[in-house]
């Protein structure tokens, strides 16, 4: 169905459409129409027609046509002036900014021909009729400027052009017109334009006039159908702040953030928010009197709540997904509500063109190799570590201080800062989000950016060294001086299938989407530890019970965490439960295996608030540690929490493929105590297919093998712990680590054993351990031994894969 056969009466529409050669109604537009109207009006006729069925609202309005433009520049005689312009700048005869300028001036110095102006007037008072109240005159409307040869898959011209927000009666919008006109020369669209090779005059401007959503009285944003800094397909982003929607687009707000999986989004029973985060939102753009828009100070109020319900964030996804499955590709799209009508609408939607033009059969990987106290730290964009001199630029035209190849330090960027950005090695801004303006070009140029520092402008040094690092997850982190890193490329081609089940080892939550394209099948160790002293960084108990925590700097930092939950528990399980379902998300369908917490009680204390609940331990190696912390008096509370995160990942989000494994499980005994505490907290083993996993890394799992077998469904064999264990080696010991040895014939034996008698039980056997990535003879060993999966670290996947499928082969 075409974009003219069926416009939907469900959408917000002017009485009658429009028929004029200059003038076409966004109902009779399709994307066959980009060279007529552009690729951002094409795209709205598009959606408007073809999208109906699917519920996406759309706001009404109408597009001038690329004969309108050429009709204007005739009409005002400025063709010949403009092409003067550009040959004087292509001969180096004037600068970019004195060409831009004059071809400006020029334009905006013309008039609309009568004819054009008519026919706007009269299709502007027909949108009369979709407005909340009364008169024509009164009609606020956005003109946005849409060039016949943007939104391609080779390039955006997002941003390049000028947009209006609340236009209000004819005035204003014929002069509005005319301005978008002449913004098809700002010096960025003429720059952009010569770089990717497009002839300045091969290109029309198109302005389209859309009815306002009155987001100013609720929120608006952006949402990508995939994840857009590593490609990942299978979620949608959604970010979101109050007022109208250009203060996420161009950065000026740290913004909320909803993170929704999309293959589940229909299941059944399922609510698949992976997470929701609340950004600062320290300011809104709202009307201006008389027409515009101006920025505000949000309330304390404002910036403690979500923009977004969780079911707003659900039917937006749903939407993103139908508009990708219509364009066939992944889109970024610009949504808003409407405080009037409490509705949710799609404003804008065009291709995403960074992830696109990747290379999807090779992963690149940094790693940091030595740390430093970090500076400042804020949203990551990108994977990549740089380190250069930093330069705090306070505004676009002292970008002529700005040396080729620094870090460019601002408090937000726009348009006009892209001279700038395209010679940086890296950004860093005090404001914005993943999908803010220093967000996108950071991306399309390949550079490494931190957005949403809340100060580096303030704490970055200027002309020293420093390092930003994009490598940590979601967290961007500017450090001081110049780090070493690592830098690996991993070929994906040709990768072999194996019997052994190859898995990856997952330590950073936040870091799991960016390796989804390696060859593993599911996640065989995820550690809740690294949630908890991350993230979290409070003590369980001290969730629990704050007031327990005596008045100092600690008991500061927990309330200034826990500040705007109401329940401090709720704030523990909440993080978790995001946490761990960002890596099951990355796995699906295939296994993950989710450790519950193991740490000792030495580190536990270190948390937040953690010396008052936690015992002093000669040896907390082998102390209070795994299984027996779940079934002490001391610890069982918190353990609820860390069931009750696992319980809403698999039951309400609905990602069961997550496998909670128990570690440092010492007696059968202990392990029906724990395994009776998960099934009162709502994980019964068996029931919803849920499996429970349990370490083997005690002498006692291996000597009991039948007994754990029993009660578990599967053992993953880690090697640190048993092997110090059967050696009697305390593995962190510098003057016995000549005796620490995976490769030893007793701990080689255990293994064997443990495999021969779990299969023989009938249950998996896997390894979480370091050594199969370190040592070619212990893989070889373990496939041997008929090993069921092995659980590697990132950078070992492709390779030990290849070698396990030359072993199999043999």
């Amino acid at each position: 169905m075409s974009a003219s056969e069926s416009p939907s009466a469900s959408q917000p529409q002017a009485a009658d459409v429009i028929e004029h050669p200059w003038i076409r109604d966004f109902r009779t537009l399709g994307m066959g129409d980009v060279g007529v109207v552009g690729g951002k009006n094409a795209s709205l006729g598009e959606m408007i027609g073809a999208l109906a069925d699917s519920g996406i609202r759309v706001p009404g309005g109408f597009a001038t046509t690329a004969d309108a433009y050429w009709a204007f520049l005739s009409h005002n005689d400025l063709q010949d002036r403009i092409e003067t312009r550009l040959d004087e700048l292509e001969a180096g005869a004037c600068s970019l900014d004195e060409a831009g300028r004059a071809i400006r001036e020029a334009i905006l110095g013309g008039e609309l021909q009568p004819e054009l102006a008519r026919a706007v007037e009269r299709a502007y008072l027909g949108l009369a009729d979709t407005g909340p109240n009364g008169r024509a005159s009164d009609v606020s409307v956005a003109v946005r400027s849409s060039a016949t040869a943007e939104d391609l898959p080779e390039a955006s011209f997002a941003g390049q052009q000028e947009s209006f927000l609340n236009v209000v009666g004819v005035d204003a919008l014929l002069d509005a017109c005319i301005r978008c006109f002449a913004s098809l020369f700002t010096d960025r669209a003429i720059s952009y334009r010569i770089e990717k090779g497009f002839a300045h005059m091969d290109v029309a401007l198109s302005v389209g006039v859309q009815r306002m959503v009155r987001s100013d009285l609720a929120g608006a944003g952006v949402l990508f159908t995939l994840d857009p800094d590593s490609g990942f397909p299978d979620v949608v982003v959604i970010n979101a702040a109050w007022g109208l929607g250009e203060s996420v687009v161009k950065g000026t707000v740290n913004p909320d953030q909803h993170l929704v999986f999309k293959p589940l989004l229909d299941a059944p029973g399922c609510r698949p928010v992976l997470d929701r985060s609340r950004g600062s939102k320290e300011e809104k753009m709202i009307y201006g009197e008389g027409g515009g828009s101006v920025r505000v100070a949000t309330d304390a109020a404002e910036r403690r709540a979500h923009v977004l319900s969780d079911d707003e964030a659900l039917t937006l996804a749903r939407w993103g997904v139908a508009i990708e499955r219509h364009y066939g590709r992944p889109m970024d799209v610009e949504w808003a509500k409407d405080g009037a009508d409490g509705e949710l609408y799609i404003v804008q939607a065009r291709p995403e063109t960074v992830e696109a033009r990747k290379d999807a059969g090779k992963v690149e990987t940094f790693a940091l190799t030595e740390r430093a106290e970090p500076l400042v730290s804020g949203v990551a964009v990108g994977s990549a570590i740089v380190s250069a001199k930093a330069y705090r630029i306070a505004d676009p035209a002292d970008l002529g201080d700005f040396p080729d190849g620094g870090i460019l330090v601002a408090k937000r960027t726009d348009p006009d800062w892209g001279p700038g950005l395209a010679r940086a090695a890296g950004v860093v801004t005090d404001q914005g989000g993943r999908t803010s303006h220093a967000a996108i070009v950071s991306r399309e140029l390949g550079i490494p950016a931190v957005v949403g520092t809340g100060n580096a402008t303030a704490l970055v040094p200027q002309g020293e060294t420093v390092t930003l690092s994009c490598a940590e997850g979601d967290r961007g982190v500017v450090y001081s001086g110049a780090l070493a890193f690592e830098r690996t490329e991993v070929d994906l081609r040709d990768v072999p299938d194996t019997r052994t089940r190859i898995m990856l080892n997952v330590g950073n939550p936040d870091a799991a989407f960016r390796w989804w394209r390696l060859p593993a099948r599911g996640v065989g160790l995820a550690r809740l530890e690294f949630i908890i002293g991350e993230v979290i960084r409070i003590h369980p108990l001290a969730a629990i019970d704050p007031d327990r925590v005596p008045d100092g700097p600690e008991k500061e930092e927990i309330e200034r965490l826990l500040q705007g939950w109401e329940d401090p528990k709720e704030y523990f399980v909440d993080l978790l439960a995001s946490g761990i379902a960002r890596v099951a998300a990355a796995a699906y369908p295939h296994p993950a295996v989710i450790r519950t917490s193991d740490f000792k009680t030495n580190e536990y204390a270190k948390l937040l608030g953690g010396s008052v609940f936690e015992p002093a331990e000669e040896n907390p190696m082998i102390g209070l540690r795994g299984a027996s912390r779940y079934d002490s008096d001391l610890y069982r509370e918190a353990f609820l929490l860390e069931c009750e995160a696992l319980r809403r990942v698999r039951e309400d989000i609905g990602l069961q493929n997550v496998v909670p494994m128990i570690p440092f499980c010492r007696t059968p005994d202990e392990a029906d105590r724990v395994l009776e505490i998960m099934a009162e907290a709502g994980l019964r083993r068996g029931v919803n297919g849920l499996e429970v996993y349990v370490m083997c890394e005690i002498p006692s799992n291996v000597v009991s093998a039948e007994a754990f077998a029993r009660r578990f469904d599967g053992f993953s064999i880690g090697s640190n712990d048993l092997t110090q264990l059967v050696l009697g080696v305390d593995r962190d010991s510098a003057a016995l680590a000549h005796l620490f040895d995976e490769d030893d014939p007793s701990v080689k034996a255990m293994i064997s054993d443990v495999i021969r008698r779990g299969h023989a039980a009938g249950v998996v056997v896997g390894i979480c351990g370091q050594a199969p990535s370190d040592r070619p003879g212990f893989a070889e060993f373990l496939v041997q031994e008929g090993i069921d999966s092995m659980s590697l670290t990132p950078d070992s996947i492709v390779d030990v894969v290849r070698r396990v499928a030359a072993l199999e082969n043999a």
